[in-house]
């Protein structure tokens, strides 16, 4: 049996190990566009969060397995089409994510200095998309969204040089924000301080910066914080915590530390001011009803020279894959596409949960493909990888396996190492080749 996932992110990995585990004499083969594996592990999660990152020591175990391969540098739209896979692989698995930026929807979007929260992760995790993107990021920034990665945005942002040499955030990014003079940050929300999607463990980390201060108006709190009884009581408990560092961020004095990170509630963007760049944004006040945000007709202005959004993603579409374009998913039926091709993970149910829920995705993907195997198992005649192989070597594509990524890991490491990081990550693809054909001049 021969089974094709698209995508090495955790999604992929948790259904090769469970599909590898039930069927030992299956060949999984893990496509990947990027000649780096572990998706938004490597490219997403924030780089001051290494312990985060230590999962890809599992992930690995799972690449390591004799019966799965990973397939590097091999774009399935381009490389490959989604036709040949389904001709090749008795079962097809997507799990590509959704790292697009969703769009606010409002005048002045298109101007100089505004950017999505994927463009700016990317291009300071080393994605080789976005590495050459150069943000203009000014002395005042906003961030619509109250999500972790609105917060993860903010801390970056004001984290001095030294607060980030433990991280593996990009030399070029550290060089450029270490050449930025941010003097505020707001990250607003439409809705109010116990709506806010983000962790009181993410939110703690915004206290403990040594040169920003995180600032609440009082008044924000008393109007919108309330929690709901009808919530299970671990909800109830997690924004009890989120509002208790709010209340006690709602203490500090502006004066207090150099950057100021002010967390506004209760107010929905209305246009990006200014003519070829962003001069400032335009707000409309909003009240809670029934948990959504009510728009109040009562505007204000920040003034601002950057805007970042950080509200979601959606997944890109590969040609011949049924996709709803509403959603921003891949068209599925509780993973099922259609015979033989299932998805999971973002791309399946839209970019909601963090690694674990990821993981219990997959695993019940990976439950519903074991029953339809046994249920309808595969006649025979698939080559899977051989085919594949053939395909592409006339095609020109060089494929990067595992045992390509672990020099290139290597060879991250110890550049990280010389410099006092945990690793220096090869940024584009012509150096990444280089590494895999041992040649010691790449570039970072």
């Amino acid at each position: 049996m021969h089974i094709a996932i698209i995508g090495s992110g955790p999604s992929g990995l948790y259904v090769a190990d469970s599909l590898s585990r039930k069927h030992a004499e299956a060949q999984i083969d893990i496509f990947d566009r990027l000649a780096t594996p572990y998706g938004l592990v490597r490219g997403g999660v924030a780089p001051d969060h290494q312990g985060t990152k230590n999962i890809v020591r599992q992930y690995e175990r799972t690449l390591k397995k004799a019966n799965i391969s990973f397939m590097g540098n091999v774009c399935i739209g381009k490389d490959l089409s989604y036709e040949e896979l389904k001709s090749h692989y008795d079962v097809v698995v997507l799990t590509i994510g959704a790292f697009i930026d969703r769009q606010l929807g409002i005048k002045g979007e298109e101007l100089a200095g505004v950017y999505g929260s994927g463009e700016i992760v990317g291009w300071y995790n080393g994605h080789p998309d976005y590495r050459d993107l150069a943000p203009q990021l000014g002395g005042k920034i906003a961030i619509v969204g109250q999500g972790n990665v609105a917060l993860d945005l903010a801390r970056l942002l004001a984290k001095t040089s030294e607060e980030l040499a433990s991280s593996d955030m990009c030399a070029h990014a550290i060089t450029a924000l270490a050449n930025t003079s941010v003097s505020d940050i707001y990250i607003i929300g439409r809705r109010g301080a116990t709506e806010a999607s983000f962790t009181s463990v993410e939110l703690d980390e915004l206290g403990k910066l040594a040169n920003c201060v995180p600032l609440v108006d009082a008044a924000q709190l008393v109007d919108s914080a309330t929690i709901s009884t009808d919530l299970p009581a671990a909800e109830q408990q997690a924004k009890q915590k989120n509002l208790a560092l709010l209340q006690s961020f709602a203490e500090n004095k502006a004066a207090d530390k150099p950057i100021r990170l002010h967390l506004v509630f209760c107010a929905s963007p209305d246009a990006v001011l200014g003519e070829s760049a962003v001069t400032g944004l335009r707000l409309e006040r909003t009240r809670v009803e029934a948990g959504r945000a009510v728009a109040t007709g009562e505007f204000f202005e920040l003034d601002v020279d950057t805007v970042l959004t950080a509200i979601g993603y959606r997944s890109e579409s590969i040609k011949g894959v049924p996709f709803d374009q509403q959603r921003g998913i891949i068209a599925n039926d509780t993973g099922r596409v259609e015979t033989g091709v299932y998805t999971a993970g973002w791309c399946k149910r839209g970019p909601q949960g963090v690694i674990p829920a990821n993981r219990a995705d997959s695993l019940a993907v990976a439950k519903l493909i074991l029953e339809d195997l046994e249920t309808s198992p595969p006649t025979g005649g698939k080559t899977g990888r051989k085919a594949i192989e053939a395909l592409l070597a006339e095609r020109a594509v060089t494929i990067v396996q595992f045992t390509d990524w672990e020099k290139i890991n290597a060879a991250e490491i110890a550049q990280g190492q010389a410099v006092g990081k945990p690793r220096e990550k090869i940024v584009d693809i012509a150096s990444i080749l280089n590494v895999v054909n041992q040649n010691s001049t790449a570039e970072v």
